[in-house]
């Protein structure tokens, strides 16, 4: 008994004593502090001992020695595990620290949610000059050739900083994917070409392609005056963000008292600014633009890496770049691994919450179901080796019928035409009506004033705030309808569904006065103007005029995008150009709509309608009221060729 005591009394004294030196440590934690003792400390590592996960700031060099600030969070216990990469001008700190939470699905986005609870490492990465990462920051960085004479670009960091990952993350599996929307999905794109062995697939969203033909920069020629402020943001101190000394008045005040976008620029001593340099000089389709153009690298190099590429319905910033990447592709290799998908979104909206975007609202949460039901069995089969979801060629959201839908092609759609008729009217039955002495009976005419130019939204209007920016695409068209310098036809009452999958094109035949001109067509969505059941003040869909695709041409690039040159005044020009790409049903009862006018804007800069070298630099007096003629007749017959699905 004597024996079997000892240990017991030992393991009683020791704990005593613990508890002694746990009293001891507190009153000595607890011991009064004079009021003039400092309260100031050196730090505070925000990530607690209880987070679930664990996170790595690492600097990784690239081959000419400069080193890229990079980010990687995984789960506590991962291990063995694909590495999810987004390359980004927006902050990887940033990124990665949503909230200070001690859970990894609150510190990063709603997108890295699915990954980060399934054994996937995320990383982010500073593209390089921009917040923690070394070197120069170059918009949109050109590949190494014509434009880049150095031994890097965004093809050979992705390369470096994948080659490193896979080397230096105990934890990975060796197998990498490359996940971004906008500037996140021109670096994921860029990562395909020459890429690692270790990238297995690739997820670029939104991604910038051609800032020319109609991503970010330029529409059709048309500038977007909304990169103004991004170019001040994303330049200054290192992505730090230059503030805009411009105030939160109307942008259409401001813009159309400046003058010219180019008087605008210099007034504000944005001119500074290299990039905006750069757009300034390059107002024409010159080979800045054409030798940077991503889809044309895809059209002659072969597809290696498994791509599923996004685009929203309604982007309101990248709506070109998916789709011509998808194009460019299965145009060389109708066999490529590659896919579309396109949702009912706002820019980048598949990687946030779907439920609706402005007056429209969907069924569910249209970005998680694509979240799970599409890019993280793609991403899991080819980073995981799990079971191949065999994607289709395009998966699309049918907004009208609310429902996802699989294409075997895309665009999915037959051509069919839609005309221009007498009368303001819409057909699919051509015009059979000949030139004669009475040309009104061919055209239908209205003045174009560059002084009273027609708002993209209604006023006041604010380019920098998301509540009108993010949805402006969807904003019902009858704050305009009723405008002189707005044309607008309009078809019969539908009896059946008419259902179009790919992308609307214009085929414009129209004359101006002037020697430039701008041509905005709407297709329009118009739904019946009844209301559903509902108490006073319940907001209805009824009478409204839904945008299904808006699109800019500027008039003087249409013997070339390269050649600008001046319109004859009167002469009949055929333009051609293409709407976004959708998949919509236009519902019995609906009709459609086809709106043309001259200007969009300040979201667009003013055309003068006189014919000047470079508009950023047009004056005053270039800028000039011009009449301008839609044509509808036998030889000219305005039209948008839809991409009809047979029900």
């Amino acid at each position: 008994m004597t024996h079997t005591r000892k240990p017991i009394l030992r393991s009683i004294i020791s704990a005593a004593l613990l508890t002694l030196a746990a009293s001891a440590a507190v009153a000595q934690t607890q011991a009064p502090l004079s009021a003039m003792t400092p309260d100031g400390v050196k730090s505070y590592d925000s990530i607690r001992p209880q987070a679930d996960f664990i996170k790595r700031v690492v600097m990784i060099p690239m081959r000419d020695g400069v080193k890229l600030y990079t980010v990687v969070v995984m789960k506590k216990g991962t291990k063995n595990a694909p590495i999810l990469l987004s390359r980004t001008p927006y902050n990887a700190k940033g990124s990665t620290s949503r909230t200070q939470s001690q859970k990894a699905t609150e510190i990063l986005s709603v997108l890295d949610e699915v990954f980060i609870e399934d054994n996937y490492i995320r990383v982010y990465q500073d593209v390089r000059g921009l917040h923690g990462s070394e070197g120069d920051f170059i918009m949109n960085r050109p590949l190494r050739g014509p434009l880049n004479s150095t031994t890097t670009d965004e093809s050979t960091d992705a390369y470096d900083t994948i080659d490193w990952l896979t080397k230096n993350t105990p934890e990975s599996s060796g197998k990498v994917g490359v996940i971004g929307s906008s500037y996140l999905g021109f670096t994921a794109l860029m990562a395909e070409i020459n890429p690692h062995q270790a990238l297995k697939a690739a997820v670029p969203q939104s991604p910038m392609v051609d800032g020319w033909m109609g991503d970010d920069w330029f529409h059709y020629g048309a500038f977007r005056n909304t990169n103004i402020a991004y170019t001040v943001g994303v330049t200054t101190g290192k992505g730090g963000g230059g503030s805009d000394p411009t105030g939160v008045g109307d942008d259409y005040s401001r813009y159309l008292e400046a003058g010219s976008t180019g008087d605008y620029i210099r007034h504000w001593g944005f001119d500074q600014y290299p990039f905006l340099q750069k757009i300034m000089q390059n107002a024409a389709y010159t080979p800045f633009w054409s030798q940077q153009a991503v889809d044309k690298w895809f059209a002659n190099h072969d597809l290696s890496v498994p791509t599923l590429l996004m685009v929203s319905q309604w982007d309101q910033e990248d709506s070109y770049g998916a789709p011509a990447v998808y194009k460019a592709i299965k145009s060389r290799n109708k066999d490529a691994k590659v896919s579309l998908l396109i949702g009912p979104w706002p820019h980048s909206g598949g990687n946030h919450y779907g439920f609706k975007l402005g007056d429209i609202a969907f069924k569910g949460d249209t970005a998680l179901e694509a979240r799970i039901n599409y890019i993280k069995p793609f991403l899991d089969h080819h980073l995981k080796g799990s079971a191949d979801p065999q994607l289709p060629a395009a998966m699309t959201y049918a907004t009208g019928a609310d429902k996802w839908q699989h294409s075997a092609q895309w665009p999915a759609g037959k051509p069919t035409k839609l005309y221009l008729r007498e009368g303001f009217g819409l057909s699919f039955e051509a015009p059979d009506v000949k030139p004669s002495a009475n040309q009104a009976q061919g055209h239908d005419d209205y003045v174009s004033d560059p002084s009273k130019p027609v708002p993209f939204i209604p006023r006041p209007i604010n380019m920098n705030d998301s509540s009108q920016w993010k949805p402006w695409l969807v904003r019902d068209q009858r704050f305009v309808s009723d405008r002189p310098d707005v044309l607008v036809y309009t078809g019969p009452v539908l009896d059946k569904p008419l259902h179009i999958m790919g992308q609307p094109l214009v085929e414009l035949f129209a004359a101006t006065s002037g020697s430039d001109a701008d041509w905005v067509v709407k297709l329009i969505d118009v739904y019946p103007n009844v209301s559903p059941e509902g108490g006073q003040g319940v907001m209805t869909m009824a009478g409204f005029e839904l945008p299904i695709g808006i699109e800019i041409y500027r008039g003087r690039y249409v013997r070339g995008f390269d050649k600008p040159q001046a319109l004859p005044p009167n002469k009949i020009e055929a333009y051609q150009f293409g709407l976004p790409h959708v998949n919509h049903v236009f519902l019995p009862g609906h009709r459609l709509m086809v709106q043309i006018q001259s200007s969009l804007f300040p979201l667009y800069d003013r055309n003068p309608q006189t014919y000047v070298e470079n508009i950023f630099n047009a004056k005053a007096s270039d800028f000039k009221k011009a009449t301008q003629s839609i044509y509808r007749t036998k030889a000219a017959a305005s039209n948008i060729v839809l991409p009809v699905v047979e029900n």
